[in-house]
């Protein structure tokens, strides 16, 4: 049986909880880019939340296809929002972290 999702990518890059987390970090109101490469056949739903359980983005997408969606926040922090895709008789959820400057690095 073939997984549901192939690959997550944040900022055009395979997401890995064990990277440097300077690779995924973005200023202020820049955009993250979240994308999952899904497997199958059919309609899939996929969903982005927050630490709260606020959905952020809510889609249907036909596999074999790509999920994107891009979020910013307006002031820094760490965040961690959870990515949950259903379908194909699968689910697959993934914890991402997310890291806000306030400013851009100096020197």
């Amino acid at each position: 049986m073939k997984k549901l999702v192939k690959l997550v990518k944040l900022n055009n890059l395979e997401y890995n909880a064990n990277r440097d987390p300077a690779v995924y970090r973005r200023l202020a109101n820049e955009g993250f880019r979240i994308q999952a490469l899904i497997n199958g056949e059919g309609p899939v739903k996929c969903v982005l939340t927050d630490a709260n359980n606020k959905v952020i983005n809510e889609q249907t997408v036909n596999a074999p296809a790509t999920y994107t969606h891009e979020v910013s926040f307006a002031t820094p922090g760490v965040r961690v929002v959870t990515l949950n895709i259903t379908g194909n008789n699968g689910k697959f959820t993934q914890d991402i972290l997310l890291d806000v400057m306030e400013h851009a690095w100096i020197g």
